[in-house]
Protein backbone atom coordinates (compact mmCIF):
# COMPACT_ATOMS: atom_id res chain seq x y z
CA UNK A 1 0.00 0.00 0.00
CA UNK A 2 1.13 3.57 -0.63
CA UNK A 3 2.80 5.64 2.09
CA UNK A 4 0.03 6.41 4.59
CA UNK A 5 1.05 10.03 5.18
CA UNK A 6 0.97 10.68 1.42
CA UNK A 7 -2.53 9.19 1.14
CA UNK A 8 -3.83 11.27 4.05
CA UNK A 9 -2.26 14.39 2.51
CA UNK A 10 -3.89 13.62 -0.86
CA UNK A 11 -7.36 13.07 0.62
CA UNK A 12 -9.76 16.01 0.32
CA UNK A 13 -11.75 16.26 3.54
CA UNK A 14 -14.94 18.34 3.67
CA UNK A 15 -15.43 21.53 5.71
CA UNK A 16 -15.99 19.38 8.83
CA UNK A 17 -12.73 17.54 8.23
CA UNK A 18 -14.47 14.35 7.12
CA UNK A 19 -14.25 11.99 4.15
CA UNK A 20 -17.04 9.57 3.15
CA UNK A 21 -15.83 5.97 3.12
CA UNK A 22 -17.73 3.39 1.11
CA UNK A 23 -17.21 -0.12 2.44
CA UNK A 24 -17.36 -2.94 -0.13
CA UNK A 25 -17.14 -6.68 0.48
CA UNK A 26 -14.20 -8.30 -1.29
CA UNK A 27 -15.86 -11.51 -2.52
CA UNK A 28 -19.38 -10.40 -3.47
CA UNK A 29 -18.45 -6.77 -4.25
CA UNK A 30 -21.60 -5.78 -2.32
CA UNK A 31 -21.64 -2.22 -0.97
CA UNK A 32 -22.00 -2.87 2.74
CA UNK A 33 -22.15 0.57 4.29
CA UNK A 34 -20.95 4.15 4.29
CA UNK A 35 -19.11 5.72 7.18
CA UNK A 36 -17.10 8.86 7.83
CA UNK A 37 -13.38 9.23 8.46
CA UNK A 38 -11.23 12.11 9.52
CA UNK A 39 -7.47 12.08 8.88
CA UNK A 40 -6.76 10.02 12.01
CA UNK A 41 -9.45 7.42 11.22
CA UNK A 42 -8.05 7.12 7.69
CA UNK A 43 -4.52 6.70 9.08
CA UNK A 44 -5.68 4.03 11.54
CA UNK A 45 -7.61 2.18 8.83
CA UNK A 46 -4.59 2.08 6.53
CA UNK A 47 -2.05 1.13 9.19
CA UNK A 48 -4.00 -1.20 11.49
CA UNK A 49 -5.83 -3.29 8.89
CA UNK A 50 -9.24 -2.76 10.53
CA UNK A 51 -11.77 -0.13 9.47
CA UNK A 52 -12.00 2.83 11.85
CA UNK A 53 -14.64 5.53 11.54
CA UNK A 54 -15.35 8.88 13.13
CA UNK A 55 -18.80 8.95 14.72
CA UNK A 56 -20.43 12.29 13.94
CA UNK A 57 -23.10 11.80 16.62
CA UNK A 58 -20.88 10.50 19.44
CA UNK A 59 -17.84 12.59 18.42
CA UNK A 60 -15.46 9.66 18.86
CA UNK A 61 -13.60 7.00 16.90
CA UNK A 62 -15.13 3.59 16.55
CA UNK A 63 -13.67 0.48 15.02
CA UNK A 64 -16.16 -1.74 13.28
CA UNK A 65 -16.66 -4.97 15.20
CA UNK A 66 -15.16 -4.00 18.56
CA UNK A 67 -18.52 -4.42 20.32
CA UNK A 68 -20.47 -6.55 17.82
CA UNK A 69 -17.75 -8.92 16.66
CA UNK A 70 -18.69 -8.07 13.05
CA UNK A 71 -15.17 -7.08 12.05
CA UNK A 72 -14.07 -5.49 8.78
CA UNK A 73 -10.52 -6.44 7.73
CA UNK A 74 -9.06 -4.08 5.13
CA UNK A 75 -8.06 -5.78 1.88
CA UNK A 76 -7.63 -2.67 -0.31
CA UNK A 77 -8.36 1.04 -0.29
CA UNK A 78 -8.55 3.68 -3.01
CA UNK A 79 -9.37 7.36 -3.22
CA UNK A 80 -11.68 8.38 -6.06
CA UNK A 81 -10.43 10.59 -8.89
CA UNK A 82 -11.12 13.78 -6.90
CA UNK A 83 -9.67 12.43 -3.66
CA UNK A 84 -12.89 13.25 -1.80
CA UNK A 85 -14.32 9.74 -1.35
CA UNK A 86 -12.65 6.56 -0.15
CA UNK A 87 -13.50 3.02 -1.25
CA UNK A 88 -12.41 0.36 1.24
CA UNK A 89 -12.60 -3.29 0.20
CA UNK A 90 -12.94 -5.54 3.23
CA UNK A 91 -13.25 -9.10 4.41
CA UNK A 92 -16.47 -8.84 6.40
CA UNK A 93 -17.04 -11.10 9.40
CA UNK A 94 -20.77 -11.31 10.18
CA UNK A 95 -23.33 -8.72 9.11
CA UNK A 96 -22.16 -5.18 8.35
CA UNK A 97 -25.32 -3.40 9.46
CA UNK A 98 -26.15 -2.76 13.12
CA UNK A 99 -29.65 -4.11 12.38
CA UNK A 100 -28.19 -7.54 11.65
CA UNK A 101 -28.65 -7.21 7.87
CA UNK A 102 -25.80 -8.26 5.60
CA UNK A 103 -25.49 -4.68 4.32
CA UNK A 104 -26.96 -1.39 5.48
CA UNK A 105 -28.54 -0.97 2.05
CA UNK A 106 -30.50 -4.23 2.43
CA UNK A 107 -32.71 -2.64 5.09
CA UNK A 108 -34.81 -0.20 3.02
CA UNK A 109 -34.51 -0.87 -0.73
CA UNK A 110 -36.29 1.67 -2.92
CA UNK A 111 -37.94 0.83 -6.21
CA UNK A 112 -36.94 3.27 -8.98
CA UNK A 113 -39.69 4.68 -11.19
CA UNK A 114 -38.25 2.84 -14.22
CA UNK A 115 -38.83 -0.51 -12.49
CA UNK A 116 -42.53 0.44 -12.19
CA UNK A 117 -42.71 1.42 -15.86
CA UNK A 118 -42.62 5.15 -15.05
CA UNK A 119 -40.14 7.78 -16.03
CA UNK A 120 -39.03 6.43 -19.37
CA UNK A 121 -38.84 8.70 -22.39
CA UNK A 122 -39.61 5.75 -24.60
Amino acid sequence: MTDTAAVVARARFDASGLLPAIIQEEGSRDVLMLGWMDAEALRRTLTEGRVTFWSRSRREYWRKGDTSGNVQYVRAAALDCDGDTLLVTVHQVGPACHTGAHACFDVDPLEPATARGEGSDG
